[in-house]
């Protein structure tokens, strides 16, 4: 498949199923179709079972693994990384809009895994540096109009990164998908492993799903748990599929640069879906992430 049309509709395919997660989200929640946790819970719950059935649909094409071997592909820690992105990332999108969630989301992504590879051994080059320097300075410059959030000194001290007010959880988002990402490298069933951690976060579901009865939840129409069901079952689900399946062919670094596309289309989808708008203010602080950690990307390269 390399080279291949095929390979790059795939490609392609993967990149909006993660962008339309951030549309779909806010499309639910800022018109209050559902509450942050409920989205959460359909959205890994329909995932889960669209995960299941492709793995099944796997195994009847080859040698047919068996159920323990294909839950032992998972990791409780990988599921709790994956159980906080969920939550952090809906109750993000109740305030943020979907380009600046995606850029918070992915830049922590790459920032985290970048952090990953330093606290495993490697060095950084003096263009790296640079960027990451880029990197962080583009996120303050971000969340600038929010520093007088009270929640700003305990999210510097959980990401470094100086996000503040609600923009902080999308941060914690990003960095728990982060590690679930760096965890997902050491499977050599990646399809399976990401099966076996979303059905081990069912468990942690059903507690927010108690959480929430005793406290009581806002109303939930049908059309925000389509939307929910849409993101987890199409987006996360087939869509990680579809990216497991084109990742051998592709480069850690290219990998990484397809990547930093995912905030851009998602915040054309919510200038067509949310009737959202472009700011100078977000294309100066995208341009800023994304530039610098397209400038450690380069320098790693080199």
């Amino acid at each position: 498949m390399t080279n291949s049309p095929r390979l790059y509709v795939y490609i392609a395919l993967a990149l909006i199923a993660f962008a339309a997660n951030s549309v779909l989200c806010r499309l639910a929640l800022a018109d209050e179709l559902i509450d942050p946790a409920s989205f959460a819970v359909w959205r890994l719950f329909s995932g889960a079972v669209t995960l299941a059935l492709l793995c099944i649909f796997k195994s009847l094409k080859t040698k047919p693994p068996s159920v323990k071997k294909i839950w032992l592909e998972g990791s409780w820690l990988s599921a709790i990384a994956l159980f906080i992105y969920a939550i952090g990332f809906s109750f993000a999108y109740v305030t943020l809009e979907t380009g600046t969630g995606a850029l918070i989301l992915f830049g922590a992504v790459q920032l985290t895994l970048i952090l990953f590879a330093v606290w495993a051994g490697q060095k950084l080059t003096g263009l790296e540096w640079v960027g990451l320097l880029i990197a962080f300075t583009g996120f303050a410059y971000l969340v600038m109009p929010t520093l007088t959030s009270p929640s700003l000194i305990g999210f510097i001290l959980m990401t470094i990164a100086g996000i503040a007010g609600i923009a902080g959880i999308a941060g914690i988002a990003g960095i728990a998908w982060g590690l679930y990402t760096w965890r997902g490298k050491i499977s050599s069933k990646p399809l399976f492993a990401t099966a076996s951690n979303f059905v081990r976060t069912l468990p942690m579901l059903c507690v927010v799903l108690l959480v929430a009865s005793l406290y009581g939840s806002e109303q939930i129409h049908s059309e925000g748990i389509v939307y929910a069901m849409i993101s987890g079952a199409i987006m996360s689900g087939l869509g990680y599929a579809l990216w497991y399946a084109v990742l051998p062919y592709l480069s850690a670094s290219l990998v990484a640069v397809l990547q930093l596309l995912v905030p851009v289309i998602a915040t054309l989808g919510g200038v067509i879906f949310t009737n959202e708008s472009i700011t100078l203010h977000l294309i100066i602080a995208t341009s800023g992430v994304l530039g610098g950690v397209l400038l450690v990307i380069m320098g790693k390269k080199q």
